[in-house]
This record gives structure tokens, C-alpha cells and sequence, in this order.
């Protein structure tokens, strides 16, 4: 299988077929993220895409499930996205769900008509990384894309069948407005009703225009205790049937559940953190690992 530079995956994706379709990620502007910074972003030859997929056909003849590398392999057109599943299906006809990271600007580049065939395809289950329902924040992030534009999106996957998760990101409104991105990122998930929503934490990247942004004053990071409040406030307010994804391993109480049956104990899980920690490392901003 031919792999370009770094490759990243959800961690739920651990044992799906990794199949690379473009190198690196099409905006790579977002100002908190290294994940591509030194990768020039470059889409795969169908040839190559075609060979990886005779490779995997004799490696992989059952697999169910293919995850589409790299950072936003969902920007493709739909029609080079119709002709990868084509081939997907020709040699892994098991296949029942292709999915892949998408942004809000990838999907805003394809038409209803167009959706609606790669639904029918098999695409699906799409990783879209939204980071905050508040609109302030998410302009500042440099994600490509308003909150009108979330909004609008989503609800286009949802009346084309394409199932998605909600990525977002603790923290990222940063110092005293844990509750109001919470807030924010309720009443957007509970519109769009995402088949999961998919927690991380901000962090500062070194060499980011975050981290720059905080040495010159221009934004103050949210304490350990408003990002544990903030995670409350969003297990609280979820409103409607979804998992919560949350074992990434830059959240300080990581963790799944599904709401809203298991609201409850996963309020406790972080009280009982919130609770115990020491008061320094609470009113403090860890370090976290990179993303």
C-alpha cells in the first residue's frame, strides 16, 4: 500500500483498510494545527489508487470498511470520488462503508445531486471537523468556512442520507467561554443530529499561529477547570441520540458514552475528576500532545 508523509486516522478507524487518495490536507490553514504543516498537499493518480486496491484485494478480501487518506480526502470531486468507489467495489466488494475526514468547504463543493450519489456509493460516516459551534471562535480558528456554512452543510448530508460525526474541540473559545462554546456546540449537534460527536481539547501547538497569538497576548488559553466545566455543560445540554466519542488522548477524562442514556455517569466521570484534582493543576493550562 503506498503511504505519503504523515497519515493520520480517527482512533475508531484502528481497524478499518487505510487507502491513500491525497497527500497532506487541501486548506491547512487552521491556525491550531501541525498535523500537515510541512506536507504539500497533492491528490494520488487513479492508476496508483487502482494498484493499492489490487494489493488490498489480496491482503484484504473481506474488509467491510475503507478509511480514505489524507487530511481532507472528502475535498475530491464527486466525480473522482465516484470513480474510487467504483473501484472499491470492483475489488473489495464486502465494502460497505467508505469513509474519510471531511470539512465543511468539501462538502459545500459538491451538489445535492452529487451527495446523494456518493451516499448510494457508500459513502458515509464522514469525520468532519467543525471545532466549535460559535461563530466568532470558529472564524478565528481559520477553518475555511462560518457557522452558517456548518449549519447549512450538515443539514445537506443529512437530506442526502450521508451519516457524519461532529469533531469539536474543548477550549476553543478559549479563557471564560467554556460555557458559551458549549452552548453553542449543543445547539448546533442537537440540529443536525450527527450520528456521533467526536471531543478533543485545544492545545498550542508550538510554531502555530495559536501559540504566537498567545505570546503576543492576542488569545488566553482556557484553565484545565473551565475545560473540564465545558465538557459538563456539553454532556448536560446534548439533546438528542448520539454517541460521544471521546478517547482521544489529548481529552484529560477520555471516555465513550451514548446520550442520552449514559449522560449521567459520563456528568459524574468528569465531576469526580473535577472534584479530586488538585486545585493548582486545575486553575493551570498542561501541556497536552500534539494533534
Amino acid at each position: 500500500m503506498n503511504y505519503t508523509g504523515p497519515v493520520y486516522r480517527p482512533p475508531y478507524e484502528a481497524n478499518t483498510l487505510l487507502l491513500q487518495v491525497t497527500v497532506g490536507c487541501a486548506h491547512n490553514k487552521c491556525i491550531f494545527c501541525t498535523m500537515y504543516r510541512d506536507v504539500k498537499f497533492s491528490v494520488d493518480k487513479v492508476d496508483q489508487v487502482e494498484k493499492d486496491l489490487q494489493e488490498a484485494q489480496t491482503k484484504y478480501p473481506t474488509v467491510k470498511r475503507v478509511f480514505l487518506v489524507n487530511g481532507d480526502a472528502f475535498v475530491l470531486s464527486g466525480r473522482r470520488l465516484k470513480a474510487i468507489a467504483e473501484l472499491i467495489h470492483k475489488y473489495l466488494p464486502e465494502v460497505e462503508i467508505i469513509t474519510m475526514y471531511a470539512s465543511i468547504n468539501n462538502i459545500m463543493g459538491k451538489t445535492d445531486e452529487e451527495l446523494a450519489e456518493l451516499k448510494n456509493l457508500g459513502i458515509g460516516d464522514l469525520w468532519v471537523g467543525v471545532e466549535t459551534g460559535l461563530g466568532d471562535a470558529l472564524d478565528y480558528l481559520n477553518k475555511g468556512a462560518n457557522i452558517e456554512d456548518a449549519y447549512t452543510q450538515l443539514e445537506r448530508l443529512n437530506k442526502a442520507g450521508i451519516t457524519f460525526f461532529y469533531g469539536f474541540m474543548f477550549g476553543a473559545a478559549g479563557k471564560g467561554r467554556g460555557i458559551q462554546n458549549a452552548e453553542a456546540n449543543a445547539k448546533l449537534i442537537n440540529q443536525v443530529k450527527p450520528l456521533g460527536i467526536v471531543p478533543t481539547t485545544l492545545n498550542a501547538n508550538e510554531g502555530t499561529q495559536l501559540a504566537k497569538d498567545i505570546e503576543d497576548g492576542k488569545f488566553e488559553m482556557a484553565t484545565e477547570r473551565e475545560v473540564l466545566e465545558e465538557q459538563i455543560k456539553t454532556l448536560e445540554l446534548v439533546d438528542v441520540p448520539t454517541y460521544y466519542m471521546g478517547i482521544h488522548i489529548i481529552n484529560t477524562v477520555s471516555f465513550d458514552a451514548q446520550l442520552p442514556r449514559d449522560r449521567q455517569n459520563a456528568i459524574d466521570r468528569v465531576k469526580h475528576v473535577l472534584s479530586d484534582a488538585d486545585e493548582a493543576v486545575l486553575d493551570s493550562v498542561p501541556a497536552r500532545h500534539s494533534i
